[in-house]
């Protein structure tokens, strides 16, 4: 075996075992760009959902039922960030898995929670936004900071049931033995899933959520429209007209648009992964789900650019923090 190993050009993950899987070598001039290019993201995504769960922690002002939702998938992505996406990116560029099995079933299972957080995090977002918008007199009293709190905690127990008990159960596997020779080897970690698996976790974990979240901006685009028709028709001087358009665009809630576009953008990187994991769960070709997988990466870090160019409440707090930490060296 060692001699047939060393008469071809096929390289190995593990050259003295017999079990090892294959290894796909990068030139240099591809591989030192995508560090380069993945490496960015990385730290984009950090520092940028650091600097965002700093900021809404130190300032009182910012502790409010929608600012903690925007907290809580601000840990999420640094989670994603920092946990998930760096031994990520060492398997797609070197195409080998060194931190052994047990490390991949906790990589896999977290990265599966933490994308069922998101997606339950922006569904909470959208129910809040639905609340603000379409029951204004109503919103203060059932959107407080102790029941939105008490649901954060619960979706992420939820989610770490989901994610850690399908892999760690082996559900996601059932039916898949003879897939074993192609994918067991030393130096992999691909969790293979089954039909089963694979339509339930991107019906409850993608779709259904998807739905709800763009039902419900549909219902608040509606009423929006709506209240700026009936102030519109209460005007009848054209002058009263131009002051009243002025007045509903400065109340316009600018909180809803921003998060519908954190929602758009979350929606666009995130369905090609799910959608191409339902069509094909056991795909021979890799290629195509790592780039799928690192453009559903890519959303963490748009995140914190998406509330610094947004938010203006959010700019403020977020320079004084930043020139804070860098007045410390």
């Amino acid at each position: 075996m060692t001699q047939s190993r060393t008469n071809d050009n096929t390289h190995f993950c593990y050259e003295s075992s017999n079990k090892s899987c294959t290894k796909h070598d990068y030139s240099t001039t591809i591989r030192a760009p995508l560090y380069l290019l993945l490496g960015c993201i990385i730290i984009l995504t950090v520092f940028g959902n650091l600097f965002v769960t700093i900021t809404i922690a130190h300032f009182k002002q910012l502790h409010t039922p929608t600012n903690y939702l925007v907290l809580s998938l601000a840990v999420t992505d640094f989670l994603l960030g920092a946990v998930i996406m760096p031994p990520s990116m060492v398997r797609s560029l070197e195409t080998c898995w060194y931190l052994g099995n047990i490390f991949c079933k906790i990589h896999t299972s977290t990265d599966t929670m933490l994308s069922t957080i998101s997606i339950l995090n922006l569904s909470l977002i959208s129910v809040d936004r639905y609340y603000a918008v379409c029951h204004p007199l109503h919103y203060h009293t059932k959107i407080t900071n102790c029941v939105t709190t008490t649901v954060i905690l619960i979706c992420w127990s939820l989610s770490a049931f989901i994610g850690f008990g399908m892999i760690f159960s082996g559900f996601n596997s059932w039916g898949t033995d003879t897939h074993n020779e192609t994918f067991n080897c030393e130096g992999s970690c691909i969790v293979l899933q089954n039909r089963m698996s694979s339509v339930f976790s991107s019906v409850i974990a993608f779709i259904i959520p998807a739905l709800f979240i763009i039902v419900l901006y549909l219902k608040i685009l509606l009423v929006a429209r709506r209240q700026a028709s009936s102030i519109q028709s209460r005007v009848g001087a054209n002058v009263n007209l131009q002051k009243s358009k002025g007045n509903f665009n400065k109340t316009e809630p600018k909180a809803t648009r921003t998060l519908g576009i954190v929602v758009g953008v979350y929606l666009s990187c995130w369905a090609p992964l799910f959608m191409c994991t339902l069509i094909d769960p056991v795909s021979p070709s890799l290629l195509l789900p790592e780039i799928l997988m690192w453009l559903a990466y890519l959303n963490s870090g748009i995140n914190p650019i998406i509330y610094a160019f947004s938010f203006s409440w959010f700019r403020k707090p977020f320079k004084r923090v930043f020139l804070r930490i860098f007045k410390c060296y």
